[in-house]
């Protein structure tokens, strides 16, 4: 069984230093945190206020809304929901736009390697 390698003549070194330092890694990079740093803070500020009001505002939380829900269980509750709705929202965004993106820099880099370059 024979592997498919380049040849030891034609295969490249990758700098991959300078991979991090080109304009498309480092417009991948800033794509990501744009979504990925707003939407943090924007989670930690909710959980940190729901724990907040768990701590300081318990007669709020222990408010009943329905039979024996309470809104304390509700806003509980929304923390699984905003974690699945930043999930779902996250893996949309990464294929929409950080996969085309890390696709282009890989098929260089593969490139590269095998000496196409």
């Amino acid at each position: 069984m024979t592997e498919s390698r380049p040849d030891a003549a034609s295969a490249r070194v990758i700098d991959y230093i300078a991979v991090e330092d080109s304009p498309r890694f480092r417009e991948l990079k800033k794509t990501q945190r744009s979504f990925v740093f707003p939407l943090s803070l924007a989670f930690l500020a909710w959980y940190f206020a729901y724990v907040l009001l768990s701590s300081f505002a318990p007669e709020f939380m222990a408010q009943r809304v329905w039979g024996a829900i309470t809104v304390g269980l509700l806003l509980g509750l929304g923390q699984f929901v905003t974690t699945f709705a930043i999930t779902m929202g996250y893996v949309a965004f990464a294929n929409r736009r950080l996969d085309p993106i890390s696709a282009e820099i890989r098929e260089d880099l593969e490139k590269i390697e095998r000496g196409d370059a």
